[in-house]
Parts: structure tokens; C-alpha cells; sequence
């Protein structure tokens, strides 16, 4: 009896969000040629009060690349509203390519629970032009002649001569430095960690999320450990998603002590700054936590490295 009830209200919730939103997604066609703008859009029908995450397009969108997204639009009529997500792709291979399903998260005014609906999937035709094989081949047309023009040549004439001054002037400047003493400079690089930690410490007393610039404290506290994440595992953490990055972790066999907390650490960054989700006042302080045994945890067991380069006294 138990079980009969939960199923019921399970579907009873579920027809519920169902009434109160509906998305769709639509191409302005389905033939393209190589390198032509497609332009996507998902279009949600929801209720007025109903508070729409922006959505992004998935990392399974192999055969388009996007090129941008365009500012949502939104109209309200009554107890509901319309809004548009626009989005520019384009595809370069002769293929029939797939945009995937898209997730919508949604939740009601007073919900903490997310939702999330998906738009069907879009299939688009790409091809190149077609020749027509039955015309006769056309000669070629004779080369047009260009009268000359002084004015272009007295102009590359006078390029010319500016760049010739500017080499022979370098060219003296650096003579004068090779007849001068040398001289040693030390250049000491500091470590990774001891970047990341005094970045830490100076984010820590911004005292951003306490002024309320919550999304602002969560994209630089990840920025400093993806820089660090670079300079310390030579891995292009900038540039790579959340589960790239983890799955380059995981073969690096120093990253293996930081795998679990490095995964909820990048997580609830992403919900911030994604999701637009409010996180309590103990994640804020967490997420320090977190950064600090991540840079902590690795630091390698080498001494400073001191490099001598020589110069010139001018």
C-alpha cells in the first residue's frame, strides 16, 4: 500500500511540472551548406513564476561547433511566459548531423529542489554545392590588366626606407650592448603552490561572498586552482570542462590523494556559476577549505629552483 501511494504521488508531481512547462527546439532549416550559420533556438512556454535556468548545449555536440549564444528573449502574456534561447552553430563536413537533446532546469518560486525537462533531438543536412555536370564548360576569361599607379609605389618605397632606419637603429643599440660587461642576474621562479596560496590568502580577505558577490568569489577561487592545476601538472585545466579535467587528474598518479575532494570542489563551483544556484554560507567556506588541502596535498618535495641568465650593462 505504501508503494501504490509513492508511485501516486510520484505521478501526480510529475503531471504536475508537466502543466506548468513546455519546451521545444527548432532550426530556421534543415539543408545546409558547409560553413553556413545554423541558427538553433529552444523556445519554453512556463508559468510566470517559474524560475528558468539558461541552458547550454551539451559536450556530445561532436558534429556542429557552436558559435555563439545569443541573449534570451523574453515575452509575458498573463499567467505565463515565453522565452527564446538563441544559439549560432555551423557545421563543416558534408554529414546529416545531430544536435542533441538539450536539459531545461527549472524550479518553483519556493522550491530548493531543481527540475529539468529535455528538448527532442534535431537532425540537419550539411552538404556542398552542387555541379551540375550537364552544362558545357565555360572558357576561362582572359586576365584583366591594372593600370600601374606611382602613388602605391612612392608609398612601399617610403615603408621600405622607415623600416631600413628602424633595423639599422636596433642593429646599433644591440652592437652597443655586446661591447658592453657582462654582468649575472639570478631569476628566482616561485613554486606553484606558493602562487596559489598567497592568491588564496588575498581572496580570503576580499571578503567577496560576504559582500554578496557570491558568482564573483566562486569563478576566481576556481581560477586560481585551475591555474594552479596548469602550472603544477602542465594541464590545460583553463580550457577543459569539469569532467575533462577530472578524467586528466586521474591519470597523474601525484593528483591521486585530491581526485575526491578536487570533484566536489569543481562541482559546486559549476552549480554557481551555471545554475545560478545560492549556496549556504558554510559551502562558501568549505570551498577555501577545500582549495587550500588541494594545493596543500601536492606540493612537490623539491627545492626552489634558481636560474642564472647573463646580461650587459648598457
Amino acid at each position: 500500500m505504501v508503494k501504490f501511494l509513492f508511485g501516486l504521488s510520484v505521478f501526480l508531481c510529475v503531471n504536475l511540472y508537466a502543466q506548468t512547462i513546455s519546451v521545444g527546439a527548432s532550426t530556421d532549416t534543415s539543408d545546409y551548406l558547409i560553413g553556413d550559420y545554423i541558427h538553433y533556438q529552444i523556445k519554453v512556454i512556463a508559468k510566470k513564476d517559474l524560475h528558468l535556468i539558461q541552458p547550454f548545449l551539451p559536450d556530445t555536440l561532436t558534429q556542429l561547433e557552436l558559435i555563439s549564444t545569443g541573449k534570451p528573449e523574453t515575452n509575458q502574456e498573463g499567467n505565463s511566459k515565453t522565452v527564446i534561447y538563441p544559439f549560432t552553430l555551423a557545421g563543416y563536413d558534408s554529414i546529416t548531423a545531430v544536435i542533441p537533446s538539450v536539459q531545461v532546469m527549472y524550479k518553483e518560486e519556493k522550491d530548493t529542489l531543481l527540475h529539468k525537462i529535455e528538448t527532442d533531438p534535431i537532425a540537419v543536412n550539411i552538404h556542398t554545392v552542387p555541379v551540375s555536370t550537364a552544362e558545357e564548360i565555360k572558357d576561362v576569361k582572359s586576365p584583366l590588366s591594372i593600370p600601374f599607379d606611382w602613388k602605391w609605389l612612392l608609398f612601399w618605397v617610403l615603408i621600405a626606407v622607415i623600416v631600413i632606419v628602424i633595423g639599422r637603429y636596433f642593429y646599433k643599440r644591440y652592437k652597443a650592448k655586446k661591447s658592453g660587461m657582462p654582468i649575472e642576474k639570478k631569476i628566482i621562479r616561485i613554486p606553484a603552490h606558493v602562487k596559489a596560496l598567497t592568491a588564496l590568502e588575498n581572496l580570503a580577505n576580499e571578503q567577496l561572498w560576504q559582500k554578496g558577490k557570491i558568482k564573483e568569489y566562486h569563478s576566481k577561487i576556481t581560477e586560481i586552482i585551475r591555474t594552479y592545476f596548469e602550472e603544477r601538472f602542465e594541464l590545460p585545466a583553463m580550457e577543459l570542462t569539469t569532467f575533462e579535467s577530472m578524467k586528466k587528474l586521474e591519470q597523474i598518479k601525484e593528483a591521486e590523494n585530491i581526485l575526491g575532494i578536487t570533484s566536489d570542489f569543481l562541482s559546486n563551483a559549476d552549480l554557481v556559476k551555471f545554475a545560478k544556484f545560492q549556496p549556504l554560507e558554510s559551502v562558501n567556506e568549505e570551498m577555501m577549505k577545500q582549495a587550500n588541502k588541494i594545493v596543500n596535498k601536492t606540493i612537490p618535495h623539491e627545492p626552489v629552483v634558481v636560474e642564472q641568465e647573463e646580461g650587459v650593462n648598457v
